[in-house]
């Protein structure tokens, strides 16, 4: 645990909704507020929520029940996992065959390896794009973002209706293109 993470630990920060906690990001800000989530997108497009926290937590931690949850929906593993940086740890790259990002070590002494192994790590980073995207999307277009029920409860079915509710678009556009065409 760094020194940032011990300052904002467990503190209170609203009387009416206790179980926000700060959660340290380093992205734009230093600390955030609210829940924490994790998806996975699949190949189609469609967001799955996987892991829903008001806890500070390591997302690194995410991935292997993740993949264990998409064999569980779609009966097979998935073929390739496009991952932030956060998730590629020695566990993680123990547990997957085939997983994006740079190899661990010296760099290859090979030149075309080396710039193979480069035009792969971007073409996944591409398809990681997809991810990111859809919380995006999910924050400006259907609210994720402003998020104000004051209960847990209704916090996290707020954020799963968000997440349905993207699903549920998706579906009516591939509908609405099938009834088209026919």
């Amino acid at each position: 645990m760094s020194l940032r993470e011990e300052t904002y630990s467990d503190r209170i920060v609203s009387l009416s909704q206790v179980h926000v906690r700060p959660i340290v990001r380093g992205a734009r800000s230093n600390v955030e507020f609210g829940a924490k989530i994790s998806i996975s997108v699949t190949g189609d497009g469609w967001p799955c929520l996987d892991r829903l926290s008001f806890d500070s937590y390591n997302k690194g931690e995410d991935l292997r029940p993740q993949v264990l949850a998409y064999r569980r929906r779609y009966g097979c593993y998935p073929e390739v996992i496009c991952a932030d940086q956060i998730y590629r740890t020695r566990s993680n790259r123990a547990f997957c065959q085939r997983h994006s990002g740079p190899r661990l070590g010296w760099p290859k002494s090979d030149r075309e390896l080396i710039l193979a192994e480069k035009k792969q790590f971007i073409d996944v980073q591409w398809q990681r794009n997809a991810v990111e995207g859809k919380i995006g999307v999910c924050k400006r277009r259907y609210g994720l973002g402003l998020i104000s029920e004051k209960l847990i409860a209704t916090q996290g079915s707020s954020i799963a209706m968000n997440i349905l509710v993207m699903n549920l678009q998706k579906l009516l556009l591939l509908l609405f293109v099938f009834l088209s065409v026919c």
